[in-house]
């Protein structure tokens, strides 16, 4: 996909989209948003929601939770999504590339049939950036399990995202 072309020397910047369903955000995805700014001028960090799908947390609650983990880095957006293709996302942001995280030859496994739909669709490259190897372990709905079941996530998510979990996850079991 290519950007529309710059009107002036301000316009002429690399747009970076880090798509997920941040449902928490954890450190591992904190991790792949700072090296995305750090390669781009700008990063949005879309947070896709499939309303056919129920969260923990609302998509609102997730980008809330997102912009404070991310809120010191500079050119970094939040930005919530819904019912649309990436490609459409990317293109309404002005991004010409995609960047995600990879823990495992499993997370590449089921990211590279989306990599080259998305490029055989509008060209759109995505650009895979190796995990933190501290955060391999690390998914969000291993987080929201360990939560669940009375566990301590300390280190994997920021603290805000840890107490709200375990407000929301204890709320829902009735303690």
């Amino acid at each position: 996909m290519t950007s529309p072309a710059p009107t002036s020397a301000t316009d002429a910047r690399r747009r970076a989209v880090c798509p997920g369903s941040y449902d928490p955000v954890t450190l591992g995805h904190v991790d792949v948003i700072r090296r995305a700014a750090a390669l781009h001028d700008e990063v949005v960090v879309a947070v896709l929601h499939n309303p056919a799908k129920q969260g923990v947390f609302t998509p609102d609650e997730r980008r809330e939770l997102i912009e404070d983990a991310v809120g010191d880095l500079a050119g970094v957006r939040v930005e919530v999504f819904a019912g649309q293709l990436l490609v459409d996302v990317c293109k309404a942001v002005g991004a010409d590339v995609v960047v995600k995280g990879l823990r495992s030859g499993t997370d590449f496994a089921y990211e590279l049939p989306m990599a080259l739909m998305n490029r055989h669709l509008t060209g759109l490259e995505t650009v895979f950036l190796p995990g933190e190897p501290s955060f391999g372990h690390v998914s969000s709905s291993l987080v929201k399990e360990v939560v669940r079941y009375g566990g301590d996530v300390t280190g994997l998510v920021t603290d805000r995202v840890r107490d709200a979990l375990v407000a929301r996850l204890q709320a829902d079991q009735g303690n």
